[in-house]
């Protein structure tokens, strides 16, 4: 991947992607942005990667943007920042719906994109030295990777509303009482944690949490009766499909079902 900006393992069906610029705080510029593309890809197209992990390197997640970007652009400032943000979102876009589930590991501060990145996974779990703030109304700035999309799903309109209009800084206990992530961890259990939850996603059936997690996305812009026939089509599908086949004889033989990886 682009310069090693994300390093990438796979073990056990896990595909681990980490920020790697710990020295610019794993600022967003163009060498990241690229290679989340990059990763988001191999990861959505590869049958061997069951489940992936986004977490940072350092004491960061991220900070966002990689502002020196922004500054040295100069008069062409506009159409630079166009061009990251479309860089960047491809990546957010692959990630957010591949069907495959993702597990962000948020083992410090998450600010701007970061934050966007943080909350982008179906489990999201922060070390407790974590916080959180949207951090660009501050610096006169939008919303981008996807902020704006997600804030009002996760936490309500009001919050949303108070967390990028006042920038806010928020604990990592508060971000999970308000659902901005999925629970908490103490700083060093937050890669076993991490592991614990992604191995038995990648033991799932990847097919039906695909399908699970396109449903869940349809549902904030669906009426009841096109969800209705959406969940309809996808139980019959999955029932029909060998992972839905494996699922029913493992229940009825009272045995762990062994999901087949195709």
């Amino acid at each position: 991947m682009t310069a090693s900006a994300i390093t990438f393992e796979l073990a056990d069906g896990v595909a681990w992607l980490t920020l790697a610029r710990p020295d610019r705080r794993n600022a967003i510029g163009p060498e990241i942005a690229r290679a989340l593309h990059e990763a988001a890809d191999l990861c959505a197209d590869d049958p061997a990667i069951r489940c992936v992990v986004l977490t940072g390197s350092g004491r960061f997640f991220s900070v966002g943007g990689d502002i020196d970007v922004f500054s040295e652009a100069g008069g062409d400032v506009e159409a630079i920042v166009l061009d990251l943000a479309h860089s960047f979102h491809a990546g957010v876009h692959r990630l957010a719906t591949m069907d495959k589930p993702l597990v962000t590991a948020i083992n410090g501060p998450a600010a701007g994109a970061g934050l966007s990145l943080a909350i982008l996974g179906d489990i999201a779990i922060a070390a407790a030295s974590a916080h959180f703030t949207s951090a660009y109304s501050a610096i006169g700035l939008t919303p981008d990777g996807g902020a704006s999309w997600w804030l009002p799903r996760l936490v309500g309109l009001r919050r949303a509303q108070e967390i990028v209009l006042t920038n806010r800084r928020i604990d990592a206990s508060e971000a999970a009482a308000i659902g901005l992530i999925t629970r908490v961890t103490a700083d060093e259990d937050l890669i076993a944690a991490v592991r614990e939850v992604a191995v038995a996603l990648a033991s799932g059936p990847t097919r039906a949490i695909g399908r699970c997690r396109r449903l869940l996305l349809a549902s904030a812009t669906s009426d009841l009766a096109t969800q209705l026939e959406a969940e309809a089509n996808s139980i019959a599908a999955t029932a029909g499909g060998s992972e839905g086949r494996e699922g029913v004889k493992a229940f009825l033989a009272k045995r762990p079902a062994v999901f087949p990886n195709t």
